[in-house]
């Protein structure tokens, strides 16, 4: 089963806040209107003013990431604001850009362009193909590059790569993945392929005339390019990353533009979808919001990954510079403003699934015996008979040891994902000196086991009986009175604890109670004595030794984990953990960092050595009895 890993750069989030860019397009007067000259104006390649509506005479300034005048080209808005987010999505990230702005104020020409000053879209689209064509052969990954196109028209989203699609859901994942059930994804090989989906997929789009705009956009339109990865290594990691390039639709004046029938009921859903998106950015700027309404619109909803999410988002806001757009261009700077302080938690997507390891079934097992030769046959009967009468936990080791080498597995594989490409080869030598460490501990624990087996056939031959082993502890046998004991005991030899850890209270217990003898004639040799009063027995004191290492390994490392990434809920799920020392313990590690061992909890105020002994033996033991 696949588990979801999200690891983020140098170990810890990193924050990065949504980039802001401005684009003022050329001034466009029509002969039959007086002209006045226009109302907002760059002053460097950061900053512009627009005039103060209230007073003529005072102006208002804002200040962006980036300002693109009138003679600013395509290649300059594309190399500045796109371009340093893209590599971004061949490591597993997500990233997004979005124009913004009213209607007519250039957008579309923004994002698409034509086909002499090609838009953010296709420039895009082909540095993606040109950054994994760029990559060293010897780095180690595959990539898969896939498309999707939609747009959302009157709260409806429609496969633009199949028009005759119907309204299709929005869903989230368990992963606060967003996701559309349904959605044609075509796997594309070049930008050349990509182009022969995406022209005949873009006239699928709805447009329309307005009075402000011959050909006005009716939709939202969200082009998702996704990048994955396979490590050739190992080919259950993958890493994915997706590219969001959005062309909104404008906000309308219905009184300038015309509006009127179908065209009225579009521009109403085009608005409110533009005002939610007002109320998440004001939410999320607020900090204080219970709730972001993502969910009040099919756009926000979209876009719930690129603002306030885990995307590098890139907002370039369309402008006009005519006194009849003078409203829609104050707001949209004003909403350009707020969106410039939301502050996004980018991070890496990496499936990893664990590798499957092939047992020999127990029938191909029985078709292999049964076409043997008939001495062959009766010998393997004779075999079974004998495993019957001293039952061999082969089976059980063999099983348990496959289950450790696996979590040891994807203990070693999350430390891999956890260093950088450079660090890898190391990582891949431990990997395989671990392998050997595990075979040599597997053909020594086989070597032990056929000590024990021939010992209590020994035993058994003296005795005069078979040998008995069992899975487990052999049961409590009580003390019986001199008059009824039986004139012979017979030996009783305790097995190798390898196929089931008991919790070890019980054990402790039963090993206390315990005394087995072998008498032989008047003289008592005993295996086990019980140790004198008021003395703690030896096994409680020592426990951990009487633990497999590699559960005792395991169990460590969860508990550490839960110490450097639990939230303050699952730090106080462990065991003697309360509210208080799960605070004393989010203190620490947001002053010092991370744990490196178990041990250092020792350095949290309150916490002695006597009662980390206690935390690490009541933790590891509570987890064995799950």
């Amino acid at each position: 089963m696949a588990q979801r890993v999200a690891l983020s750069e140098g170990g810890n989030k990193k924050h990065s806040r949504v980039r802001v860019a401005v684009r003022l397009r050329p001034f466009l007067a029509q002969p039959d209107e007086r002209d006045d000259g226009p109302c907002v104006r760059g002053l460097d390649s950061q900053n512009l003013e627009i005039i103060n509506w209230r007073n003529a005479t005072e102006s208002v300034k804002y200040h962006f990431d980036a300002f693109y005048g009138e003679k600013t080209t395509q290649q300059e808005v594309f190399l500045s604001s796109v371009k340093p987010i893209l590599p971004h999505v061949l490591n597993g990230q997500n990233a997004s850009v979005f124009a913004y702005g009213p209607t007519g104020a250039g957008k579309t020409h923004t994002m698409l362009g034509s086909s002499e000053q090609l838009g953010v879209i296709p420039r895009a689209v082909r540095e993606v193909f040109n950054l994994v064509n760029a990559k060293d052969a010897n780095e180690g990954w595959d990539y898969k590059i896939g498309m999707s196109y939609l747009e959302i028209y009157n709260e409806k989203v429609l496969d633009l790569l199949s028009p005759n699609s119907q309204d299709l859901p929005i869903r989230e994942d368990k992963d606060k993945n967003i996701f559309i059930p349904g959605l044609t994804h075509i796997t594309i090989s070049s930008f050349s392929d990509f182009d022969s989906h995406f022209v005949p997929a873009s006239l699928n789009r709805t447009t329309a005339s307005t009075k402000l705009n011959q050909r006005s956009s009716r939709s939202h339109a969200v082009l998702l390019i996704k990048v994955v990865r396979t490590w050739r290594a190992l080919h259950h990691r993958q890493q994915t990353g997706k590219l969001y390039l959005i062309d909104l639709a404008g906000s309308e004046d219905n009184r300038r533009t015309g509006n009127q029938g179908i065209r009225l009921k579009e521009s109403g859903a085009i608005n409110l979808s533009l005002f939610t998106l007002s109320k998440v950015v004001d939410s999320l700027n607020s900090g204080t919001a219970i709730r972001v309404p993502y969910r009040d619109s099919k756009l926000t909803r979209l876009l719930q990954d690129s603002l306030g999410g885990s995307a590098h988002s890139v907002m370039i806001a369309n402008i006009a510079p005519e006194y009849k757009y003078y409203f829609d261009t104050f707001s949209a700077l004003n909403f350009a403003a707020k969106s410039k302080l939301i502050v996004n938690k980018p991070f890496t997507r990496e499936t990893v699934a664990p590798p499957v390891l092939t047992v020999k079934r127990a029938r191909e097992t029985h078709e292999a015996q049964e076409a043997g030769t008939e001495p062959q046959k009766k010998r393997q009967k004779e075999e079974r008979k004998t495993e019957q009468d001293v039952p061999s936990s082969s089976t059980s080791v063999q099983s348990l040891s496959e289950s450790s080498v696996m979590d040891r597995l994807i203990v070693l594989e999350k430390l891999m994902m956890s260093c950088q490409d450079k660090d890898r080869l190391g990582m891949l030598k431990d990997v395989a000196q671990s392998r050997k460490e595990i075979q040599e501990l597997k053909e020594k624990q086989k070597e032990l086991e056929i000590k024990a087996m021939l010992f209590s056939r020994l035993a058994g031959e003296k005795a005069g009986t078979k040998p008995v082993f069992k899975n487990t502890v052999a049961p409590l046998q009580r003390k019986q009175p001199s008059a009824t004991k039986p004139s012979r005991q017979q030996a009783v030899v305790q097995p190798l604890q390898v196929l089931e850890l008991q919790p070890l209270q019980q054990l402790a217990v039963k090993v206390k109670k315990q005394s087995v003898c072998v008498k032989r004639k008047d003289r008592k040799i005993p295996e086990q004595a019980e140790p004198p009063d008021g003395k703690e027995n030896t096994m409680q004191t020592e426990w951990e030794s009487q633990l497999d290492t590699s559960v005792l390994e395991q169990s460590r490392e969860k508990i550490l984990q839960v110490l450097n990434t639990g939230s303050l809920k699952e730090l106080k799920g462990l065991q003697q953990i309360g509210d208080k020392k799960a605070k004393l313990i989010l203190g620490w590690r947001e002053i010092n960092g991370r744990f490196t061992k178990v041990e250092d909890l020792v350095k949290v105020e309150g916490m002695t050595e006597k009662r980390f002994s206690s935390f690490m033996k009541a933790n590891i033991l509570s987890a064995m009895g799950k």
